[in-house]
This record gives structure tokens, C-alpha cells and sequence, in this order.
């Protein structure tokens, strides 16, 4: 049984500071790895990721991030992503990590993702250059988050998560108003992970969203952010090859 700790949308910087530390600390007892679903910081400033570095350097579990919009807004996230990996975190984008847990091999393949909507009421590579240019940005996220995880599962691994900051379907964004669904997530996503194969895909990004969700091939997608799960993370139990239920471990 692998215990899997994600939240996303923390939004930390300046005055924050300490806010989350004292619930990480107890995860050890709680779960094997924690997962970051973006929109880490407020601005994506090198200052406000300093900030969340200290609220996760040291901690005694492996922790695996991606980045959301929030943390590109500065255009420094090469910064931002420089100084999670000081603290040990290991930020992923297109790529994927295997971890061997008391003998499992986890495998997390994570990208930021983006937008371009769901199947019926989507963009496409279509018209003018800016909205060709808007779903191959998508698609190449997609495209590289299928490749991580064909890459996980050549390697050996007994699990697989999916780890983005957009939604890979519109199940967990129910709540949010339907206009901005296509600002929320892509079906490309969701493709992707169907086709290369994953246990478990994990987002953030929909603050107004539901947590659960399911791909159309059956992967059960869990909306971590924080606003959605109220709490300082969710912890999701894995079995040998698929979800074998979720589990509140923690309300800190």
C-alpha cells in the first residue's frame, strides 16, 4: 500500500511563512511522498519560492512538484524551479521520477499542462497563429507527459502518477463556471494518460472545482487544490496496480 500526500495551490510568499510546516512535519507518519500540483507561489517570484522551499526543505518523505500558471507569471520560473531543487524538491516538467518505496517502484510523471478544453467544446490547431500556437503548447505538454510515463513503465515501475497543474478532465471542474472550463484543463491531458497508462492523476488549478474525477479510459483524477480539499493536503492510498480507495489521513 502506497500513501500518496498531494494539495496544490498553496500560493505562499512573504508573511506566509510557517503556515504549512507544522502539518508537513507529520507526514511521516501519514504517507510515503508528497506531491505538488502547482501554483506554488503568488507571483512565481525567486523571493515567494524561498518561502515555500522552507516550508518543505528537510521534510522526511520525497517531494515531487510541477508548476502552475501563478509560478510563471514572473517569468523567472527557471528561478523558481532552482530554488525548490536547493531544497530538495524535485520539480517536474515533461520528465518523470521513480522513487522506490519499501519496494514499490513509483514512478511520477508530471508537467504544468494547459488549457484548450474538452471533448465537444475545444480549441484546435485552427485559424490564426496565436490559437494554432495556444493547443500545440497543450499538445506538446501532453505529448511529453505520454512520454514520461511510457518511460516509467519501461523502466520497471509498479505504479504510475500523473502529476499536472491543469485538469485532464472536466469531472473535477464542476463548480467552476462552464465559460472558463477551457482556461482550466484539456482533454489532451487526459489522453495522454489513458494511452501511456497511469494508477492515479493528480491536479490543481480549479479552486472552485470537485475533487474526483475519472478519465474516459478509467483513471481516477483527484483536484487537489487547496480551496477543493480544505485542508493541508489529501492522502490517497495505492494499491498494486490501481486505487484501492482514498482515505482523509490529515485535516492540519
Amino acid at each position: 500500500m502506497i500513501r500518496v500526500a498531494a494539495v496544490g495551490d498553496i500560493h505562499l510568499g512573504p508573511g506566509s511563512e510557517g503556515l504549512l510546516r507544522p502539518a508537513f512535519e507529520t507526514l511521516e507518519g501519514c504517507a510515503d511522498l508528497l506531491l505538488l500540483a502547482g501554483d506554488l507561489t503568488r507571483h512565481g517570484t525567486p523571493q515567494e519560492a524561498h518561502v515555500v522551499a522552507e516550508e518543505v526543505a528537510r521534510l522526511p518523505v520525497p517531494v515531487i512538484a510541477v508548476l502552475g500558471n501563478h509560478d510563471y507569471q514572473s517569468d523567472r520560473q527557471t528561478a523558481v524551479t532552482r530554488v525548490l531543487a536547493e531544497a530538495g524538491v524535485r520539480v517536474l516538467e515533461g520528465d518523470g521520477v521513480l522513487l522506490d518505496v519499501d519496494g514499490t517502484r513509483v514512478g511520477i510523471a508530471g508537467t504544468k499542462g494547459f488549457g484548450g478544453g474538452f471533448a465537444g467544446r475545444c480549441g484546435s490547431e485552427f485559424g490564426e497563429p496565436e490559437m494554432k500556437s495556444f493547443i500545440r503548447y497543450t499538445r506538446r505538454c501532453a505529448d511529453d507527459l505520454a512520454g514520461a510515463l511510457r518511460e516509467l513503465a519501461e523502466a520497471g515501475s509498479d505504479l504510475r502518477i500523473a502529476l499536472t497543474h491543469f485538469s485532464p478532465v472536466a469531472d473535477t471542474l464542476a463548480g467552476e463556471p462552464p465559460e472558463i472550463y477551457p482556461f482550466l484543463g484539456s482533454y489532451l491531458l487526459a489522453e495522454a494518460v489513458d494511452e501511456a497508462g497511469a494508477d492515479l492523476a493528480v491536479h490543481g488549478h480549479a479552486h472552485l472545482g470537485t475533487e474526483h474525477g475519472t478519465t474516459a479510459g478509467g483513471v481516477r483524477v483527484r483536484n487537489v487544490a487547496m480551496p477543493v480539499i480544505d485542508r493541508a493536503f489529501a492522502v490517497y492510498h495505492l494499491g498494486a496496480r490501481e486505487p484501492i480507495g482514498d482515505e482523509v489521513l490529515h485535516r492540519g
